[in-house]
């Protein structure tokens, strides 16, 4: 059955998770297989702490499953996990008052060697470290997650312009904050 429902909708899948209790499970098992890898990238370029970071990723299904199936209207599921992994990362945030993040970065080959690209991904973390979260969230659904500005606003709850100006200030904040640190290594290469 799970191979039927592997070819409909999102929006047909969550109908039948609210409406067919015998397909649910199912329906929920395809929305996971979906969605599941992106969430988890999500988490854990949140938090460097793995067990943290799997306890959000697991939290936020639990809670979709449940709240999905009273919510009104067409959900977006993509957005809608994303939405609640925020929110979660946001409370333990609040009761951790700390949130390390990471964030992938695209390098030449050749450029940097194995341990200089380990180096600069530490000084990136160091430097999302340091941003408010507003910043450091919106710096990570654009340049990792990939989501577009208008998918930004929706999931943080903001206009598409402070989106844009959110995303452009983290840039620029975490390009000051490297500043002294790429110019060590820049005389390191030459």
């Amino acid at each position: 059955m799970i191979e039927k429902l592997k070819n409909i909708t999102d929006l047909e899948l969550i109908r039948i998770l609210r409406d067919d209790k015998k397909l649910s499970g199912e329906a929920f098992k395809v929305l996971y297989s979906r969605y599941s890898s992106q969430v988890h990238a999500y988490c854990f370029k949140i938090f460097s702490d793995e067990q943290t970071a799997e306890d959000i990723f697991q939290e936020t299904f639990m809670r979709f499953y449940q709240n999905v199936k009273v919510q009104e209207g067409n959900v977006s599921v993509h957005g809608y996990l994303i939405t609640i992994a925020r929110n979660l990362s946001l409370n333990y945030k609040k009761k951790q008052e700390r949130i390390v993040y990471s964030d992938k970065l695209d390098l030449q080959e050749g450029e940097f060697n194995r341990q200089d690209r380990k180096e600069l991904l530490s000084l990136i973390s160091m430097a999302l470290e340091l941003l408010d979260f507003d910043y450091q969230d919106a710096f990570i659904l654009r340049e990792y997650n990939g989501l577009s500005y208008e998918e930004i606003a929706e999931v943080t709850g903001t206009t598409i312009n402070n989106a844009k100006s959110r995303v452009f200030r983290a840039r620029n904040k975490i390009k000051e904050i490297l500043k002294p640190y790429l110019k060590d290594l820049e005389k390191h290469f030459k």
